[in-house]
């Protein structure tokens, strides 16, 4: 399997780039912002893949972070998505918006992707809830304390991303230590940026 691609770019397509590694030219199929980032022919790129089999076809997909691929890989695994629709998804969605669309069930804002329709939005929320709760979980709790975590917890029940629980949790003065009060400060930080 490919699991990632380092080399110079050699030319970008509407859906696509081509990278050249070691004189291999490998079209790899890319989300519109990646497509955007990647515009200077000859620099030297790095993409995380994942390469797709099917009975007619073998395509690579890549993706600029990890989170990125991972998201890519759930959404495949959902009966009726297809690489094609999981890259429209990326490409309409950052990883965190659409970790948040699904933890919160908001199947309404899947709907706005071409090709996913009320019933696949629905199936997405029902599939990938679980998951990407679990997987934002074990993206918060190493090195944090537990005190850190109820507050990134509490945060994120209100709606907050994770990432942006996490800027407010480093924003928390130091001399602060009852979980209402870390929690009204992360708030204010949140408020005042």
């Amino acid at each position: 399997m490919i699991a990632s691609l380092r080399g110079q770019l050699k030319a970008v397509r509407d859906d696509s780039v081509i990278i050249d590694v070691g004189g291999v030219g490998y079209r790899v199929y890319v989300t519109g912002p990646t497509l955007s980032e990647l515009s200077d022919i000859g620099q030297v790129v790095e993409l995380h893949t994942h390469l797709h089999v099917r009975e007619n076809d073998i395509a690579v997909y890549g993706f600029r972070s990890l989170a990125e691929l991972d998201l890519f890989v759930m959404l495949i695994g959902v009966s009726g998505i297809g690489p094609r629709t999981a890259l429209a998804t990326l490409s309409a969605f950052s990883p965190e918006t659409l970790r948040d669309a699904l933890v919160q069930g908001d199947a309404l804002a899947l709907t706005r992707i071409p090709g996913i329709g009320p019933k696949t939005a629905q199936r997405l929320v029902f599939d990938l809830r679980d998951k990407v709760t679990a997987a934002a979980g074990a993206l918060v709790a190493p090195g944090l304390s537990p005190e850190d975590v109820d507050v990134i917890d509490a945060l994120t029940s209100l709606g907050y991303s994770v990432l942006e629980a996490q800027t407010a949790l480093r924003a928390i003065p130091k001399d602060l230590h009852e979980l209402d009060e870390r929690i009204l400060a992360a708030l204010q930080s949140l408020g005042s940026g």
